[in-house]
């Protein structure tokens, strides 16, 4: 580091004090000022592409719980990165991804390597995009970005950092803040929920990831035995919330608006928890709700709650809001508990070349560590999963991406579930 101050040791101080000293990357030319007098303190992690860039950050992001630094190559770079920007974004990741651009005095131009309307480009999957109007104004944007990522609904933000502004003079920056990540509901409609839950003959509860990344496992547990409530996975889910070998669930939900209703026939209330109301995929036409059944929904994400097809929905943070439904809630003991998931567990008597899902998940099943993480990307085949490989502890399943991929066609079987009958210091490393 150099002794005059700059807006790059400012920066760099700014981000030691939010603890952004992990930085995930793959630059170019337009980030070298950035990168110059790289700190022995902080750590770049270089992938070869910049999809790969922005998976490894999201990946820090949610086994840290806190926001992850991202560095990429302006313009094509950010286009490469925008494929899993669009699961960062579904995923409500912490991600702050900084590119470079051209020379401001050549920008007018339009220079090789010029980033034409950088805070477009990687919209509508971010949070916020945007360029310092001025070289001075780079700790500020910082401070706004992290503030920006970490506040719920948490997720993804850009900013287009000129080349030059760098090495500019600057005295400091102190205005470091610090913000919340948690909203409490309101108290007088979490009440009403609760009334309602607690008058409930046949509840069903449908927890999603918001839970698991706000921390609320065990009070979801918590919540679904005090109840003796049926409990059903989220469609395509990312987190798993529950322990998918505990009695009171009852499997994954399915995906089409036909399939969701069906399965949710005999309830008289659903309550969505960290979940949108629902994921749907396919098209499968059907009812949103069967007759008699009503819907509640709690999301610390407003997007999720205003895009809801049905029912009634309550904003606040859902780990809080289990705690406080737990002292709110009447003691459901007698309600008639759910039967168990059926798992068939049925198995080719001649095994298969190549492997059917079923058979890989079983081999999986016997060697499985008890701390294994699993990080799944077939959704096709989650059903299966479940059966075979369930989830019980928090923060072990994460599925991706959130939003699906572009895949190859999936095999004719996969069909029947959618529709319901199925680090050195300072130093590079790789």
């Amino acid at each position: 580091m150099t002794e005059r101050s700059t807006v790059h040791s400012v920066t760099y101080d700014l981000l030691r004090t939010l603890k952004l000293t992990t930085v995930f990357g793959n630059p170019g030319s337009t980030e070298q000022t950035f990168l110059q007098d790289f700190p022995e303190d902080f750590t770049y992690v270089l992938a070869l592409q910049e999809a790969s860039v922005i998976a490894m950050a999201d990946a820090f992001a949610q086994v840290t719980h806190r926001p992850a630094l991202v560095n990429v190559h302006s313009s094509a770079g950010v286009g490469n990165a925008v494929g899993n920007l669009v699961a960062a974004y579904h995923g409500n990741t912490p991600l702050i991804i900084t590119s470079g651009q051209q020379h401001r005095e050549l920008v007018i131009g339009e220079p090789y390597l010029g980033n034409r309307e950088a805070t477009t480009l990687p919209k509508p999957w971010v949070k916020w995009s945007y360029e310092p109007a001025r070289a001075e104004d780079v700790p500020e944007a910082f401070m706004r970005a992290y503030a920006e990522a970490l506040q719920p609904p948490a997720g993804p933000v850009y900013l287009s950092i000129p080349m030059d502004d760098w090495k500019r003079p600057l005295s400091g920056f102190t205005r470091v803040r610090t913000v919340s990540d948690r909203v409490v509901p309101d108290a007088r409609r979490l009440r009403l929920f609760a009334d309602r839950i607690s008058a409930s003959r046949r509840p069903a509860l449908v927890f999603g990831p918001e839970v698991d990344r706000a921390g609320g496992w065990d009070a979801a547990v918590a919540l679904a035995e005090k109840l003796r409530a049926s409990v059903y996975g989220a469609p395509l889910l990312d987190r798993a919330s529950f322990p998918e070998d505990h009695s009171l669930f009852r499997g994954p939900l399915g995906m089409s608006v036909k399939t969701i209703s069906d399965r949710l026939a005999g309830h008289d209330l659903v309550v969505v928890i960290g979940a949108e109301a629902f994921r749907y995929y396919p098209y499968v036409p059907g009812d949103y709700l069967p007759d008699g059944t009503e819907l509640l929904q709690i999301t610390g994400n407003p997007g999720v709650a205003a895009a809801a097809r049905v029912g009634d929905s309550l904003l606040g943070d859902p780990a809080t809001a289990i705690e406080l439904l737990l002292d709110m809630v009447a003691e459901g003991s007698a309600r008639t508990a759910p039967e168990p998931m059926a798992r068939p567990r049925e198995l080719p008597q001649t095994p298969s070349s190549p492997l059917t899902p079923p058979e890989v998940y079983a081999a999986l099943s016997r060697v499985r560590p008890p701390d294994a993480v699993i990080v799944n990307e077939s959704t096709s085949t989650m059903a299966q999963q479940v059966e075979w490989l369930p989830t019980v502890r928090t923060g072990s399943f994460f599925g991706g991406p959130a939003e699906g991929s572009a895949g190859p066609p999936r095999p004719r079987w996969a069909s029947r579930w959618a529709t319901g009958s199925g680090a050195s210091t300072g130093r590079w490393s790789a």
